[in-house]
């Protein structure tokens, strides 16, 4: 069961697509796995959708040629086999989040960051940093507090920091108020997707040297 949910400020940011492209991607996936969520941004959209249709027309009109020319583009640009996707039962990661990674997490390429937690960095734009990471049952990532939002989205197993415990779905939300350090729960190691827009920040003097090669 999902507990932690999407604020509707940043329901309405991803609607109205005001949003970088990494913040996208978390909200794409948490509402991929979450009925409640989903269901408040069909809200969002069909308010934001009666909004445009009221707005005056502005601009030039299309050439009548346009539609067609857009088909005709359409129609021949070759379309890339897709391998045969998995059992959705079978699958950890949602889409769109499994389209960027390439599958599901076996096509996940790991690099360790320490203490047995590894991570994949996300190709996305820069104004945010997308990464998927592993956490080993029972370990813990470093002490950190954040300079900017850090949204962080369980897609396996679960984890436990000051705040609460969030499990598959669940969507952890901080900002520069909150420093912790999740800690995976046993038995199942963790996998998240976590978002960032500014640089943690760390307490410990290891993490903080190697923060730059690791790009958190």
């Amino acid at each position: 069961m999902i507990t932690h949910h999407l604020s509707d400020r940043l329901l309405m940011a991803y609607s109205a697509g005001n949003l970088p492209e990494a913040f996208n991607l978390v909200i794409a996936s948490h509402i991929a796995l979450c009925d409640e969520c989903r269901a408040r941004l069909a809200s969002f959209d069909a308010i934001g959708g009666a909004m445009l249709e009221q707005m005056p027309e502005t601009g030039q009109a299309l050439p009548d040629s346009a539609l067609a020319a857009t088909l005709a583009r359409i129609k021949t640009t070759p379309v890339a086999a897709k391998p045969a996707p998995r059992p959705a039962q079978s699958r950890v990661l949602p889409e769109p989040l499994a389209s960027y990674v390439g599958g599901d997490i076996d096509a996940i390429r790991w690099r360790g960051i320490g203490g047995g937690v590894r991570q994949a960095i996300l190709p996305t734009s820069k104004a945010a940093t997308a990464r998927m990471l592993f956490i080993p049952a029972g370990k813990a990532v470093p002490d950190h507090g954040h300079n900017g939002l850090e949204m962080t989205l369980v897609l396996q197993g679960a984890f436990a920091d000051a705040t609460a415990r969030f499990g598959r779905g669940d969507i952890e939300i901080a900002d520069e108020d909150l420093d912790h350090q999740p800690i995976a729960e046993p038995g199942e190691d963790c996998i998240c997707l976590a978002v960032t827009d500014a640089p943690l920040k760390f307490r410990a003097l290891l993490p903080r040297l190697a923060q730059p090669f690791l790009r958190i």
